[in-house]
Order: structure tokens, then sequence, then C-alpha cells
């Protein structure tokens, strides 16, 4: 025995020193990829020496010489700190995530290949004007140099057993085109939802049921739209399958598969004019939502060209976010303006139905006559495997699949267009100096749809969308149609003079949170692409109206709201519900909680995560027994429209007996079933305790490096505590877990010592880095914290070979 104690001890023992090696190895390895933080090196290519200085949140300040310069030392950083990042981007695009990652992205990569991104990167890098194509090329040469000279690769590939690929110019345009797909749908997908609804329920039901507008718009214009009638019963299935669009193929019954679709990407941002401040120049906030990982997908910094005595290059101070992958700055301020972007969910992209002459010889009709779709051969890899993947493409663009009716159905998306990604108007809205000029430079931009707010150090502000707009002739964008015979089609896109706009509103205030923004003709022209609900941006504006006066801290406090005012008719209901039921002891426990819900979604709440989950239940429920839930899908979680608030209220308040849903008895009864699930995860998630029933139990923040998402136990060694946060996704302080304000900021132009800025996961993208997390409790914290980077705590300088 004694001898069996001494070998269990040895054998522990060298386990233990095993361990400690392995530990060790590990450490220095994710040491190796540690970005260089001062010194000096050498960077073929620089025209001049350049200066890094990062404060202790490793934000840098970079001081060039001129833009191409500043662009080579942005990419070295990027190439340094975020190359892991800047590669899902372009991995994402381009349907090639599988090579990285394996067998579990096949589904979206399939989705997604289906676009052909990287060739399309590949003709519009062709045909950069020789001065783009030149920074470009130079920010190219600073990604792959600062990737070459970490001792090791990032720690990411080393555990992936993977070599990183040298970034190429293509792969920029394909890091534009994943923020793309991160903002839009890779299918029509509210015309697709409206086919399956009408195949569902008869085409009124299915109007009523996806509206683009509810009582709860709050557009800038105060304009108001109609809802759309509720019908008194559901359509026959007989009157279902009507005679429209017969041009199209039936035969098929396989409906498209969408690209990843997270919960509802959102934002918030808006502007008050010089009259609303102390300083005279105006004020801008923005908090755009995203996915959350560690690192932020932003990289901080503060970029100045201080050009030398007789050079031609311009000045330039700006400061705000990157996107590791781009050259140029995606929000902030210059001196003279402040900028930031919102989700605009306009209609960018249209179902078209493929009007077959042989489907198998792949002839179908066009207005110029019959042609043949173009076929090409994808080659999709995963880890250790390869296949071919075929896509078919017609004049309009790719076929994407089949809808709820069977029809053939290729997709036209600005995204596709030639130019839909530019270079030039991104750097030349780092050198805006007025509104004027920078929304003339927005309505050329190429870049997803955004609503686009800014305000200048004179006092005004504006919004208009940044972006292309298509140009319909024939139809409003809102079911599938056949272009068959060219009397509907895109004729091109809206030019600047018909792009809508609103500059120096009467009363001082522009806001935007994914939400309509304007009616009459504009709404017309920018069409309905999945627009949020207004709660969040009538709360916005009540706030901006209950003021006269604000700083960059008011604006915080905003952006901080967590007050969910789309809630107040849920918990009525609720209470109203639970009085019908004066016996049920289980139930008359929730009367309390809800009553003294506060409509705040904090972390101690009972009664908002009581009132929150009876909304769940009802609205998913009406959706799911109408119209079904996608099945077999993991991209896509729910048919619920975008707009669903209105239906459910009216149908609540209306309650129509021919109208009951599905497996129901009544409507009582169906409300009585959306109790019983109350009472049932309250049962499955705290044991049956109310009191243990908390908003903060669920509304975590969820910020995780991508690798401890697939990989739990890496989570201690890379991701910041997994707190409770405020906030929920129907509230100005929008939440969920790994889902959120991916940065705030709020700033004047010209006053950017006084602004206030933080952003989660951090600016560091290896844990050795002294800087790693740094300022991501203040996010989670909601602390204030200067828009500008601190004191330089570390100094590189970037010399010429």
């Amino acid at each position: 025995m004694k001898r069996i104690v001494r070998v269990a001890g040895w054998v522990a023992g060298v386990l233990a020193v095993v361990l400690v090696l392995v530990a060790l190895t590990a450490w220095w390895l994710v040491g190796r990829g540690r970005p260089l933080a001062q010194g000096a090196v050498a960077v073929p290519g620089l025209s001049a020496p350049v200066v890094v200085e990062r404060d202790d949140l490793g934000t840098p300040t970079i001081t060039a010489a001129n833009r191409r310069d500043l662009a080579l030392a942005l990419g070295y950083l990027h190439g340094q700190e975020r190359f892991f990042r800047m590669d899902m981007l372009r991995r994402f695009a381009a349907g090639e995530l599988s090579v990285l990652m394996g067998d579990a992205t096949l589904k979206v990569d399939e989705a997604i290949r289906v676009h052909r991104f990287r060739s399309r990167a590949r003709q519009m890098v062709a045909k950069l004007p020789a001065a783009e194509r030149d920074l470009l090329e130079a920010y190219v040469s600073g990604v792959n140099r600062g990737l070459g000279d970490l001792a090791g690769r990032p720690f990411e590939y080393w555990l992936l057993r993977a070599t990183p690929r040298p970034w190429q110019p293509e792969d920029t345009v394909l890091a534009v085109f994943a923020m793309y797909l991160n903002l839009q749908p890779a299918t029509p997908r509210t015309e697709l939802d409206r086919v399956r609804a009408e195949q569902a329920v008869g085409r009124d039901m299915a109007a009523f049921l996806y509206p683009v507008t509810t009582e709860l718009d709050a557009p800038i214009d105060g304009s108001r739209l109609s809802e759309p009638p509720m019908p008194n019963r559901i359509a026959p299935a007989a009157d279902r399958d009507t005679d429209r669009e017969r041009d199209g193929d039936r035969d098929g019954d396989r409906t498209p598969e969408s690209a990843a679709e997270p919960a509802m990407a959102g934002s918030n941002n808006w502007a008050v004019s010089g009259g609303h401040t102390a300083t005279g120049a105006a004020l801008v906030a923005n908090d755009m939502h995203l996915g959350l990982d560690v690192p932020s997908i932003w990289f901080r910094a503060r970029m100045r060209v201080r050009p030398a005595a007789g050079s031609n290059a311009r000045p330039l101070d700006v400061t705000g976010v990157t996107l590791p992958g781009t050259p140029f700055m995606v929000a902030g301020s210059n001196t003279h303006i402040a900028w930031g972007y919102t989700n605009s969910y306009i209609d960018t992209a249209d179902a078209v139905i493929v009007a077959w002459v042989d489907e198998a010889a792949g002839s179908y009709r066009t207005p110029h006559g019959v042609r043949t779709v173009r076929r090409f051969t994808e080659r999709l890899c995963a880890r250790d495997h390869c296949r071919d993947f075929p896509v078919r493409e017609t004049i309009w663009g790719p076929i994407i699949g089949k809808d709820a009716r069977g029809r053939t159905i290729a997709m036209v998306w600005t995204a596709h267009a030639p130019d839909a990604i530019r270079l030039e108007p991104a750097l030349a809205l780092e050198q805006a100096g007025t509104v004027a000029e920078a929304i003339a430079i927005a309505q050329r931009s190429g870049i997803p749809q955004q609503n686009f707010t800014v305000g200048d150090a004179s006092g005004a502000i504006g919004w208009t969308i940044i972006g292309r707009i298509p140009r319909r002739i024939g139809f409003d964008g809102s079911e599938a149609v056949s272009f068959a015979d060219g009397s509907r089609a895109w004729n091109g896109y809206l030019s600047p003079a018909d792009t809508p706009a609103v500059v120096n509103p009467p009363d001082g205030r522009i806001w935007t949170a994914n939400a309509r923004v304007a009616g009459g003709e504009a709404y017309a022209k920018l069409g309905f692409g999945g627009y949020d609900i207004g709660a969040r941006a009538g709360r916005i504006r009540d706030l901006l109206l209950a003021k006269e006066q604000f700083t960059p801290r008011d604006f915080l406090a905003i952006q901080l709201d967590d007050t969910a005012t789309r809630n107040r008719f849920w918990q009525q209901q609720l209470l109203a519900e639970l009085r019908r039921h004066p016996n049920d002891r289980r139930l008359q426990e929730l009367v309390a909680p809800v009553r003294n819900w506060g409509e705040r979604a904090v972390p101690d709440s009972v009664g908002y995560r009581i009132v929150s989950r009876f909304r769940q239940e009802v609205v998913n429920g009406l959706y799911e027994r109408w119209i079904g839930a996608p099945e077999g899908d993991p991209l896509r979680k729910t048919y619920v429209a975008s707009q669903a608030e209105g239906p459910a209220r009216r149908l609540l308040r209306a309650r129509p007996p021919g109208l009951v849903p599905p497996g129901a008895s009544s409507w009582d009864a169906f409300i009585d079933s959306a109790l019983a699930a109350v009472l049932k995860d309250i049962d499955d998630s705290a044991g049956g305790d109310i009191s243990a029933y908390r908003w903060g139990v669920i509304g975590k923040a969820g910020v995780r490096h991508p690798l401890s998402r697939a990989v739990p136990q890496l989570s201690r060694f890379l991701d910041p505590p997994d707190v409770s946060v405020p906030g929920d996704v129907v509230t100005v302080r929008a939440a969920a877990p790994g889902f959120g304000a991916s940065e705030r900021f709020a700033v004047s132009p010209g006053h950017e010592n006084e602004g206030v800025f933080h952003m989660p996961g951090g600016q560091g993208g290896n844990p050795r880095t002294p800087w790693y997390l740094a300022g991501h409790e203040d996010w989670v914290e909601g602390r204030a914290t200067p828009f500008l980077p601190g004191p330089t705590r570390w100094t590189l300088e970037l010399r010429p070979r």
C-alpha cells in the first residue's frame, strides 16, 4: 500500500509538473503574439516617420505626414492587434469560415457563397482609381508587415492549428461586405415572409400580420402611415394561392436559406443644434448595437496628419472608431463635424420571380429576350474536405432558391452593384467641414445603407441615408414580382438631389433608432426593409424634448436609459388577465411584482422579467400558431414580424371571434396558455421561487471571445466576468446576452476634449497586452470616460526603411 501511495504521489507530481509546463508554454505562445508597444521599427513603404502614442486603454494617437502613411500605420496596428478578427470578417463575407472553423459553419458559408462576394471584391479592386488603389495597397502592406513583425502568430491560430493567410486588397472590400451581411439579410426576407404568410393565412391576414407601421412610430417629420385593416376571419385554404404572378414556376417546395440573422441589429443616434448647447456647436450621440465580442469589433483611434513644410497633404485630426480591415474612420469627430450611424432598415433588396422558359436548360424571360442563367462552380471547403458548390445567376442577381409557393427567386440587392463599396467618399468624410458637405458626401457613398446623423462646429445638424438607394419602377418592393416584361424594374439609383434629407429642423433635434424616420414621398423612396418599432425612437424623442440645453454627459444619460415604454401596454394587459383568476394562488403571486415593476429593465426587477416573458409568449405564440416556426434552419429562429407589436396589441384589444389562434378554443384560452408558460418558465429557471425570477439572471452582458463561445473552457482566460447589466432590446440602453452598444460616444465637433466615449470588450486583441479588456468595466458601469485618448503611456515609432 505504501508503494502504491508513493507511485500515485509520483504520478500526481509528474502530472502537476506537466500541467504547469503546458500552461507556461501556452502563456509563452500567447505572449509571442503581443503587439509592439514602444520602441522603433522599420516599415517599408513609409515616406516619413509615423509616431504611435498609446494611452492606458491602448488607444493609439497616430501622427503621420500624409494620409497614405497614416493608412499604412493604421494597417500595421490592425495587423498586430486584430488580425484574427479581420480574418473572421473576410471569411464570413466570402463564405469561407469553414476552412478555419470546420463543419459547424458550413450552412453559413453555403448561404453566403451564393453571392460570390470574393469575386465581386476582386472586380471592385481592379476598377479602383490609381490614388485609391495606392492608399489601399499601403494599408494592406501595413497589415501584413504588422502581422509579420509579431514574434509568433496570433494565439487563435495556435489553438485552431492554422496559419494566417496574408491580407489582400480584396479582403478590405470583403470586410465592408461583412458589414452588409451583419446589417441586412442575405435573402429578400420581407417578401419571402409575406409569401409564406399568404400561403398560411391568406392575403388579408398576411398584410395585417406584417404591417409597415404601428401606433408607436416616432419619425422626425411626425408623419403617420395607415395600418392595414384587421380581417374578421382567416381565408379558406382554397383562396390563398391566387393567380398573381403566374409567370414564375411552381414546381418546387424548397425555400431559400437565410444567412446569419442575429437579433435585430439596432443602434441609436441623435443630435441637437448649437442652440441647445453651451458651446454653440452641435452635439452628436451614437451607439451602434451589434454582437459583442472580445476584443471589440471596433478599433478606437485618433488619427492626425501633420504635413511637412511644402507638402500638398491636407491636415487631419479625427477621433473615433475604425473597422479593422479598412483604412478609414467609421464614426467620430474631426473638429469640424461629428457623425454616427444607425442601421436604416430601408428596402435595399427585392425578390425577383424567375420566369422560366426551360429551367433544365436555364433559359428565362427578360425584357431583352430569352437569356440563359450564368453558372458558376464555387469550391466550398471545411478544414479537411472540399466540394463543388453550384451557383446560378440571372441578369438581376443570384438565384437563392424557391419561395413558399414554389417559385424560383433571384435576388437583386444593392450589395451586388459594381460600386456597392467605395473608398473615396469614406476618406472624404474624414475631411468634411460642414453638415452640407458631409451630407453631399454621404449621398454618393458606397457602404451598407445607414441613417447618417451629423452635426458641425457652427451648430448645424442633419440626417440622410448614406449609401445607394434603388429607384423602383412599377412596384413598391413589398412583394416578390417578375421583371420579365420590363414593367417592373430597378432603374438605377436615386441621385443625391432625390435622396431624402432633413437639415436644421425647426426644433433643433434629430433622432434615429432603426425605425421609420420619414413619411410621405421620402418613405415611398426608401421603402420598408424591416423597420424596428418606434419605441426606442419615441423614448429618445421625448427625452430630447424634455430639456433645452444638453452636455455630452446628458447624452450619455439618455444612452443609458433603461425604461421600457413598449412594455407599458403588456404590464396593464397582464394585470387584467391576472384579475380573471382570483382563486389561482400561483397566478396571484405574480400580481405584486408586476404591479410594482417600475417599467425599467434593471437586474433586480422580478416584475420586468414576468412582463417581458408574458409578451414573448403571446407574440411568439400568435405567429407560431398561424405562420409556424423555422425548422431545421439554425440561421433563422422566428417568423415574427419586426412590427409585430401593432398586430398583437390590436388583436388583444379586439379579440375577434374569427381570429382565435389555432389550437385555442377562445382568446381567454390562448392567453391562459401564455400564463401557464410563464409559470413553467419560473419553475424551470427559478425552481418556482418568484423572488429569484429576476431580470438580471438572463440580462447578462455576454461579451465573449469567439473561441470561448465554441470552447467554454477558454472563457476564464479570455473573457471578462459575465455580469448582469440593465437594459433590453427595446430600451435605449439596448442589451441582450452578447448584443448591445458596441460603443457609446457623445461629442461636439471642436470640443472633443469635453466628449465622452466607452466600448465593451476592450481595445486589445492579445490577453498578454497591458490594455487587454481595459475600459470594458467603464462600459458595464456606464461611466463617462474621455472621448479623446488620455496621456501617453507607450510610444512606438514607425520609420521608413
